[in-house]
């Protein structure tokens, strides 16, 4: 039934703001044919400020987006360079590396990479969503 995942909706309280994070620090690419989408690979990713719906603005948390990276440390450096900050220092999980941080409106983002396959018929229940 469901067959592919159309867009990640990114709540924000300032859209020109939200975007110039995403595109200018992240170095996401923006859609030529809308302002406030950009795409991650395939994955669309739409600006949203709930404020114009008439609801109340929250953050997503613990639901950290993994952005694929091939070197973490390396990504995590000229993000830092950036004015990123992070939480906490970076994870390894035994299989990949994690380092979490937010957007300008407190999004849960992460820098991931998978250093090590996945074991045939393995659940991967130690890095859920890594």
């Amino acid at each position: 039934m469901i067959t592919k995942l159309d867009f990640v909706g990114v709540p924000s309280t300032d859209s020109e703001r939200t975007r110039a994070f995403y595109v200018d620090t992240l170095g996401l690419r923006p859609d030529p044919n809308a302002r406030f989408e950009f795409w991650v690979g395939e994955t669309c990713f739409g600006i949203w400020e709930p404020a114009r719906l008439g609801m109340e603005f929250a953050p997503q948390k613990n639901a950290h987006p993994a952005l694929h990276v091939d070197d973490v440390a390396a990504a995590r450096a000229e993000l830092e360079a950036k004015g990123v900050e992070f939480a906490g220092e970076t994870l390894d999980t035994g299989v990949c590396h994690m380092a979490l941080f937010t957007d300008p409106d407190g999004n849960d983002l992460m820098l991931h990479h998978r250093y090590a396959p996945l074991e045939q018929g393995h659940s991967d229940e130690g890095e859920r969503g890594a």
